[in-house]
């Protein structure tokens, strides 16, 4: 599923920048690619930026954001 909803284009926005392992890894200094980014996903499911919001077009929103959810009705 991450495969499928992860932008390959900017995988980082993605990750969840307040998680402390996003932090102790120092993710924020890295450019990451998007299996890097899933592969950190699966093993630490904390950094991974939720809510995730998905539509039956396949469209996914991750973190909170009023006006993408919106767009998506």
């Amino acid at each position: 599923m991450l495969e499928r909803l992860v932008d390959a284009s900017r995988p980082a926005d993605f990750l969840n920048k307040r998680s402390p392992a996003y932090k102790d890894r120092n993710l924020g200094a890295r450019k990451l690619t998007k299996k890097q980014v899933i592969d950190l996903m699966m093993d630490d499911p904390n950094l991974i930026r939720r809510p995730i919001v998905v539509r039956n077009s396949g469209k996914a929103i991750f973190g909170f954001d009023a006006e993408e959810y919106e767009k998506l009705r």
